[in-house]
């Protein structure tokens, strides 16, 4: 010990054959793997080399060792975590799930966007209003009613009556297109408005 700790390669080559079979038999219990154990001895033999010198032989060399290679285990098990990606096989597909890549979703969604700009349109002007103010700009229920001179409830009141037309109007579109003919929103639906001042 003390001239692997004045340099001698031979000494410290002589202290690693002497503890390297129990700092394996530690490695491998801690990464469970032969090959990470065989790399964190490496590395742990390498560390302990270039701090022979600091060693103060409070203990003796195999429990330092033993303290290193806990260490490497450590740093090599969090850094194979962080790198660890899943291997492709050649025939695997590679599949964009972004929907904005996908040719039917954009489609889909772009009918949709337009059945429900029409049937927005197609409410009466003063719930066509909260739908706006709500739905686009994000406006509270109080923010709507001052904006449009009314009362809170009467703003609640508007908005859900909207969003009831709303979705009748669009649940008509929807069967009718499954039934493959051509939707008809009506310029003013005839569901029977009751007024909400």
């Amino acid at each position: 010990m003390e001239a692997a700790r004045r340099g001698d390669r031979d000494a410290f080559n002589e202290l690693v054959r002497t503890t390297y079979r129990d700092t394996y038999s530690l490695a491998y219990r801690l990464t469970g793997n032969r090959d990470d154990a065989a790399d964190v001895v490496q590395d742990a033999y390498v560390r302990a080399y270039r701090a022979i010198r600091r060693f103060r032989g409070d203990s003796s060399f195999s429990t330092w060792m033993y303290r290193i290679t806990s260490n490497c285990a450590s740093t090599h098990l969090s850094r194979r975590t962080r790198q660890r990606t899943e291997e492709l096989s050649n025939d695997a597909p590679i599949v964009d799930l972004r929907p904005e890549q996908d040719p039917s979703l954009r489609a889909e969604a772009a009918v949709l966007r337009h059945n429900i700009d029409r049937a927005v349109r197609s409410l009466p002007e003063r719930l066509r209003q909260v739908v706006i103010l709500r739905d686009r700009h994000d406006l509270s229920h109080s923010e709507i009613a001052a904006e449009l001179g009314i009362t809170t409830s009467a703003a609640k009141v508007r908005l859900h009556r909207a969003r009831q037309r709303l979705r009748t109007v669009l649940q008509r579109t929807t069967e009718l297109e499954d039934g493959q003919a051509t939707p008809s929103i009506p310029e003013h639906p005839s569901i029977p408005e009751d007024a909400a001042s």
